[in-house]
């Protein structure tokens, strides 16, 4: 989509994201490369501050900026999860502005934290979609999942579709919570799947004040190694 575009529909906040995004994808070779954007978010309740100080809404108009390069229509479809799916909506560029709280507020009690839903519910929803650009899920959670044997066996049995899951983890880096996120990135290939189809970003405790160069250097750092292997592997056709 064009600056001006974006710039029309979605104001200057937004404009300065897009335009620090197609700088990230220009230094990774990544210039005219088509993909859906997707973003999970995670309502454990542990995350509470998070959706109070504005740090999800800013998260998701992050990704919608990355999408405005990235995808035709500027769409972004969202994900609420946390012992269970809370609802899967989206976000364009005209219905952004505190859509992240509003829907949040809407989905009452926030649980625990179960990745494999919400990597079914994503599946599900591209495989639906009918789409032919591979998918690039901005994952955001703030801990390890309650059930870990189910989220490895999807990432591992979804390695053989052009969905590429980047995870983004929101607290202390060293902390032992992203332990099992960083196996996940980990995982061997390929005895343990097809091709490595995951990514681990940690953005610290404070995310929002992360600049928007260093997020999108940040979310580009393996996907480019992702196409190149899963074109290699016929897994993008």
């Amino acid at each position: 989509m064009s600056l001006e575009k974006v710039r029309a529909a979605a104001g200057e906040t937004l404009t300065r994201a897009y335009e620090s995004a197609r700088v990230s994808l220009e230094k990774t070779g990544l210039a005219g490369q088509r993909a859906a954007v997707y973003l999970v978010l995670d309502r454990s309740g542990s995350m509470r501050p998070y959706y109070r100080d504005g740090t999800v809404q800013h998260l998701a108009e992050q990704a919608l900026a990355l999408s405005a390069n990235l995808d035709d229509d500027g769409v972004v479809p969202v994900v609420f999860f946390s012992t269970e799916v809370h609802g899967v909506d989206h976000l364009s560029l005209t219905a952004y502005r505190g859509r992240v709280d509003a829907l949040h507020a809407s989905y009452g009690h926030m649980g625990k934290t179960n990745y494999h839903l919400a990597m079914r519910a994503v599946i599900d929803h591209y495989t639906a979609s009918g789409a032919s650009d591979p998918a690039f899920v901005i994952f955001q959670t703030d801990g390890g999942p309650t059930s870990r044997p189910a989220a490895e066996r999807l990432l591992c049995g979804a390695a053989g579709l052009p969905i590429f899951w980047q995870f983004v983890g929101f607290g202390d880096p060293h902390h032992r919570q992203f332990d099992f996120l960083r196996r996940l990135d980990d995982l061997p290939v390929p005895d343990r799947r097809v091709v490595d189809n995951a990514g681990f970003l940690p953005a610290g405790t404070t995310p929002r004040l992360t600049s928007h160069a260093e997020l999108y250097d940040g979310l580009m750092t393996e996907f480019p190694h992702w196409l190149r292997a899963a074109r290699e592997a016929g897994v993008i056709r």
